[in-house]
């Protein structure tokens, strides 16, 4: 399962790491996300990732 928020799909990024004499290779950055309990319209609790934003 990956690191996405249920709510809004924020995910993670991509971009370049650049060294001290400016060499780039790829990156990936994950989104700041927690596993918490939601409640449903139901009632019933389940957990899902949220982003902390």
């Amino acid at each position: 399962m990956s690191r996405v928020c249920s709510v809004c799909g924020k995910g993670a990024m991509s971009g370049n790491k650049v060294s001290h004499s400016n060499r780039k290779s790829r990156r990936t950055w994950g989104a700041n996300v927690h596993k918490t309990d939601i409640v449903n319209e139901k009632g019933t609790v389940t957990s899902a990732y949220v982003c902390t934003r």
